[in-house]
């Protein structure tokens, strides 16, 4: 008898979460942008949000996640911090105002305004 071993997906790691749906996602991406800047890109049965090439945003289990910053903060005021994933850096878990497209959209230029660009890449040799 020869027994077949599979290493776990990463998205068993969350806790036995669920994934997060396209629906959830489309209208995250619907209340934050007009203008085709964010994008969601999937990664382990989750998305992460960009806007241009800054990660900035997670959205695991159908919640939103955004990255901390002192802009932020500021502007959620009432700050609820949970980690996105078992063994991740808390985050700012976006439970209200999801609905007021002005006020998340306010959240995330703030927020991109004060993180850090990306550092480079670096080439795969060829």
């Amino acid at each position: 008898m020869r027994l077949t071993l599979l290493a776990p997906s990463r998205a068993t790691n969350f806790a036995f979460g669920m994934a997060s749906n396209q629906q959830f996602v489309d209208f995250i991406l619907d209340q934050l942008d007009a203008s085709g800047q964010v994008v969601a890109k999937k990664m382990f049965g989750e998305y992460g949000l960009y806007y241009g090439d800054k990660l900035f945003a997670l959205v695991c289990d159908n919640k939103l996640y955004v990255k901390p910053t002192a802009a932020g903060r500021i502007h959620i005021s009432r700050v609820v911090e949970a980690p996105p994933y078992p063994g991740a850096k808390p985050s700012f878990l976006i439970e209200e105002g999801m609905e007021d497209r002005d006020w998340l959209r306010e959240l995330v230029q703030v927020t991109v305004a004060e993180l850090p660009q990306p550092k480079p890449k670096k080439q795969k040799p060829s």
